[in-house]
């Protein structure tokens, strides 16, 4: 049987080694040692990676994937069949629920934009009789907000996981996690809600595995992200298709670490991310995120 050098797996099979590393110490991949302590593997890693791979596409959590992976190793294809369709089912139904979320999310914001439109442009300065974040708003609004639950399938370890930066097979089995999107009525208010990451403690509440886990989900979303510096940052140009993702990743990733400050922008095919951190957060955003060297 071939053995393989980890650097070998991971070129091999496209996941990187700190995704192989995680797998081993969730479970889901075994390796044997040299004597001087290095991991080798089979070429079965090869097409268990390549189950993992498939069953994360799916949504599937961390815990699911373990289980579906015992099933698939006793080579019974009907049991896999079996043990696999109702999760599918649950993934499916809960992204029609998250589907029928965003649809009236965007529906809401071509309210917003018509109103918006058909307003006169007064001299004046704005105030509560513009009617401006959407059509009926009272004099005392202070904001709008407009909940749209993110969630799905992603990137490394998948789209399941929960980890600092990071997350991957765990995320699958998260229910939609809703993201408020505040529509701020003056500067004033905005900055202070823009302001919030930098006065956050430089800490994350993930430890262990869960920092593991959510730092190889992070690396695996933004593979191959174009970076570029920005003010306190970096900015992360993606394919759009992983919107979803990125999204999900983001809002986990501030209720571990809040001194992260993430901006989303779409442009026609591409998804441009947008990550800052204080002064004394910026090694961990390097180290989360990669540099634009």
């Amino acid at each position: 049987m071939t053995s393989m050098r980890i650097s070998q797996l991971a070129e091999r099979s496209g996941v990187p080694a700190t995704t192989l590393r995680f797998y081993e110490s969730a479970g889901l991949l075994s390796a044997d040692r040299t004597p001087a302590g290095y991991r080798m593997y089979g070429e079965d890693a090869v097409d268990r990676l390549a189950f993992i791979g498939a069953a994360k596409h799916l949504g599937l959590a961390l815990e699911e994937i373990g289980e579906l992976v015992g099933v698939w190793e006793a080579g019974a294809c009907r049991d896999v069949k079996a043990d696999l369709r109702p999760r599918i089912s649950a993934r499916l139904a809960e992204a029609e629920v998250r589907a029928a979320e965003l649809a009236a999310f965007t529906d809401s914001l071509r309210g917003a934009l018509a109103h918006l439109d058909a307003l006169p442009d007064r001299a004046g300065r704005c105030d509560p009789e513009c009617g401006f974040l959407a059509p009926g708003a009272g004099s005392g609004a202070g904001s709008v907000s407009a909940r749209a639950a993110v969630s799905g399938p992603g990137p490394v370890p998948g789209p399941g996981s929960s980890t600092p930066g990071s997350g991957a097979v765990s995320g699958g089995a998260r229910r939609a996690q809703p993201v408020d999107v505040v529509l701020s009525p003056g500067r004033r208010a905005a900055g202070e809600e823009a302001e919030r990451w930098r006065t956050a403690p430089v800490a994350c509440s993930l430890s262990g595995d869960g920092l593991h886990e959510r730092t190889a989900e992070w690396r695996e979303a933004v593979a191959g992200a174009a970076r570029a510096a920005v003010p306190e940052g970096l900015r992360l140009t993606l394919p759009v298709d992983r919107i979803t993702r990125i999204a999900e990743l983001a809002a986990a990733e501030q209720e571990c670490c809040p001194f992260f400050d993430f901006r989303i922008h779409l442009d026609g095919p591409h998804l441009h991310l947008e990550v800052r951190a204080p002064a004394d957060g910026s090694a961990l955003l390097t180290d989360l995120f990669g540099s634009t060297d």
